[in-house]
């Protein structure tokens, strides 16, 4: 166990190219495969590295985060210094919120002082992916570097969302450019770039002196490690190092998802249906932890001729109820219930949505605890969708709010 490192999750980020899913709670909150929080894999990947002391940084609409860490996450044993604390905004230091990833270090700094590691690994709550944390933390003190970063190539025509690295033949970083319009190639792979994938190894004495340094310019910084501290710390000859993902999903391609948009969301999710899943969630050597609620097993009803209770190629929660109406291609988050003639094809069905009798739904996301009226359409209709309110990505999937009334259409 890595006693002498600390993790910290930087978990207040808005999503706001999530909306709605976003609009009450924090984009590490946003369900996913049914059953678990986006925050989920973040937190399993260090529990599973051997890294038992973690950090939480909250922000933005962290109601929904915070119950499902209280509930799912405290199973660890304070007394023999293991934890996964929440920590929001204290506003210890500057009378701001967190102004970038930089700035929410910094302003935890005291907080981090107290568990006096020996190495920091800062770390995205909003990413799915299996990691082990555990390599890069030995690779980070094999090369004696300041900071290292994890890096994963990917493709050139959507490198301009991530942070790009240009790395020496020693695999020391050599040049970071966040987010820009004109990312520069691969050598020798001219469709492809080196992406950060937002995972940081800090040697903690000289983070402090970083976060430090960059507070002090104040105006003249955005307090982010992508956009302003990494590029100044390759001018300034720091040793900063790119250690290349090794993925511990034991499939063909590593899998990085950055579900950030809803079309992205959509996609990672519909792959769980699949009949060999790009993402595992079937490995033992490698769970993914998180709260399971107290509900019954999920049940099938009717077998008629008229009508059949069944669910194909679909995830079918805890708790849910498939009676009588058909599920092709779903995933049904637990107390789902799917009422006798319904349809639903292609769709994400939030915890507690009622899909009522001859109701059909189409390539849909469905928020928390709604009900959809008998005989009611989503995802059918583009304009009928828009012209209720929904949210339509562009790419076509209609998403239904939280708690969304649907009875006043009817």
């Amino acid at each position: 166990m890595y006693r002498d490192v600390l993790a910290i999750v930087l978990a207040g980020g808005r999503g706001t190219r999530l909306d709605p899913l976003t609009r009450d709670r924090a984009k590490p909150a946003v369900p996913f495969g049914g059953i678990y929080r986006i925050i989920d894999f973040t937190l399993s990947n260090c529990i599973n590295s051997e890294l038992r002391r973690i950090l939480v940084l909250t922000q933005y609409k962290a109601t929904s985060l915070n119950r499902h860490l209280n509930q799912g996450w405290n199973f660890l044993c304070r007394e023999l210094d293991e934890y996964v604390e929440v920590i929001p905004p204290q506003q210890r230091i500057a009378e701001t919120w967190y102004q970038g990833t930089a700035d929410a270090i910094y302003q935890n700094v005291y907080t981090i002082e107290k568990a006096a590691p020996r190495d920091t690994i800062i770390l995205a709550g909003d990413h799915i992916y299996k990691m082990n944390y555990a390599r890069m933390i030995d690779f980070h003190r094999e090369r004696g570097a300041d900071l290292t970063v994890a890096c994963q190539p990917v493709p050139l025509a959507g490198a301009h969302e991530f942070g790009v690295m240009g790395v020496d033949d020693d695999g020391r970083v050599t040049s970071f450019i966040e987010k820009s319009p004109d990312p520069p190639a691969m050598p020798g792979h001219p469709d492809l770039a080196l992406a950060s994938m937002g995972v940081y190894v800090f040697n903690t004495d000289v983070m402090y002196e970083l976060l430090f340094q960059d507070a002090a310019r104040a105006e003249a910084s955005r307090h982010d490690f992508g956009k302003d501290v990494i590029p100044r710390l390759i001018a300034e000859g720091v040793r900063i190092f790119a250690y290349p993902f090794r993925d511990e999903n034991r499939k063909t391609a590593a899998y990085w998802r950055d579900v950030g948009t809803l079309d992205a969301y959509f996609q990672a999710t519909m792959e769980l249906v699949a009949v060999d899943p790009i993402l595992n969630l079937y490995d033992r050597d490698w769970p993914i932890h998180t709260y399971l609620p107290p509900e019954p097993p999920p049940k099938f009803v009717h077998a008629a001729a008229d009508r059949r209770g069944a669910a194909y190629d679909s995830i079918v929660c805890h708790g849910a109820i498939v009676s009588g109406g058909e599920v092709f291609r779903g995933v049904l988050s637990p107390g789902v219930r799917v009422h006798s003639y319904s349809l639903v094809e292609d769709a994400i069905l939030f915890e507690g949505v009622d899909v009522g009798r001859g109701a059909r739904i189409r390539r849909a996301i469905v928020d928390k605890h709604v009900h959809v009226p008998p005989g009611f359409t989503i995802g059918h209709d583009r304009e009928q969708d828009l012209a209720r309110g929904f949210t339509v990505s562009p790419e076509g999937v209609t998403v239904v709010s939280k708690d969304e009334d649907l009875e006043r259409f009817v």
